[in-house]
């Protein structure tokens, strides 16, 4: 089972509270956990990318890095961990992140791979005057099918000739080609996002809120098990949760309560009214489910709240589920979560002995 961690490459992570820990990102702090996630035996690290936040009291999401190149500087100083940088591909063609995905492979040969954004907040690109209208919400999927197609040509031939709706490629050369293969992985949750996925990624992850529910995610799971078999390709799914833990499961619930009584109203609200603009959205798309109210305090993640043995225990539980081959975590407090994780959850997941081993 592979572990990963989705690193807070944004303000304060993934709680929209005044009452959870405050923090701005950095290169220090992302490149800390980082390579503690790599000393604990972790397989990749993720990075996001997000062009505007919500605002709000605590400016959730207000300081942010820039994901492509925060991973090339993590890559010179990590040696086994694989890394995932984002593309919002509305603001970048891909035939330069096809460049930029290869360069880096350099730096971490075999270690690199990219994550396909399509745009679920039309605000971030608003700003630069770069929506294409709401239409997009329609055929977002079409158009980053071509957009992954023109970086694997590039990537397999050194050229592309790729003529689609939406790109055309005019004897399009890209050399050096990668060392290893770059993975794609995407986070459809819709039906035609997991399609997408099921044709062109490696992984897609997967959302399913609720506290201490570990096996939420099994239709999201079974829908992209049979989207997968449909294409005939193995593609992974990468579960997404967050971990409030402490040594007992009544204080780490009153960790929960308190950020759930600290939430950032005017944030959250930013986010509702983002996430309901898409008005094609599915009841499982992103943008109908970060906007549920219950647990919305942390973009609905799915939340496993405990001490360090019932944390394992749910975690474990997570990984049973036939065709799940990943979890990414988050944590409330980044730095001692994961510790707490490497040094006292980790050790008692039954999922991760044999990677026990050779961390």
């Amino acid at each position: 089972m592979d572990i990963g961690l989705f690193i807070p490459i944004g303000n304060n992570g993934w709680l929209i509270s005044a009452n959870s820990p405050q923090y701005k990102p950095s290169f220090a702090l992302n490149k800390q956990l980082v390579q503690a996630a790599e000393g604990y035996g972790l397989d990749f690290a993720l990075s996001m990318i997000k062009l505007r936040g919500f605002g709000g009291k605590t400016e959730f999401w207000d300081y942010n890095l820039e994901s492509f190149t925060l991973m090339s500087a993590l890559a010179a100083c990590t040696s086994k961990i694989k890394l995932f940088a984002s593309t919002a591909i509305l603001t970048l063609p891909p035939a330069l992140v096809a460049r930029m995905a290869t360069t880096i492979d350099s730096v971490a040969p075999g270690r690199f791979g990219v994550n396909i954004v399509t745009g679920w907040a039309k605000g971030e690109y608003d700003q630069m005057n770069m929506w294409p209208g709401d239409a997009y919400f329609g055929y977002r999927y079409d158009y980053a099918s071509e957009y992954v197609q023109v970086m694997k040509d590039l990537w397999d031939e050194g050229k592309s000739d790729f003529k689609g709706e939406h790109f055309q490629m005019e004897d399009c050369r890209l050399l050096p080609s990668p060392e290893g293969k770059i993975e794609i992985v995407g986070a459809g949750q819709s039906d035609r996002g997991m399609e997408f996925v099921s044709t062109y990624g490696d992984y897609n992850f997967i959302t399913a809120g609720g506290i201490n529910q570990p096996t939420q995610h099994r239709p999201q799971v079974e829908r992209l098990v049979a989207a997968a078999e449909k294409t005939g390709r193995d593609v992974g799914a990468y579960i997404l949760c967050m971990v409030i833990a402490d040594e007992t499961d009544e204080a780490a619930m009153a960790k929960w309560e308190s950020y759930k009584e600290g939430a950032d109203v005017d944030a959250l609200a930013w986010m509702g009214v983002q996430g309901s603009a898409d008005k094609t959205a599915g009841d499982g798309s992103t943008a109908r489910h970060i906007n549920l109210p219950e647990g919305a305090v942390n973009m609905n993640l799915g939340t496993f709240v405990g001490s360090y043995e019932t944390v394992a225990k749910l975690l474990d539980e997570a990984a049973s589920i036939p065709g799940t081959k990943g979890i990414m975590l988050t944590f409330d407090d980044f730095v001692k979560g994961l510790d707490d994780y490497g040094q006292k959850i980790q050790p008692l997941m039954k999922c991760r002995a044999d990677r026990l081993i050779s961390a």
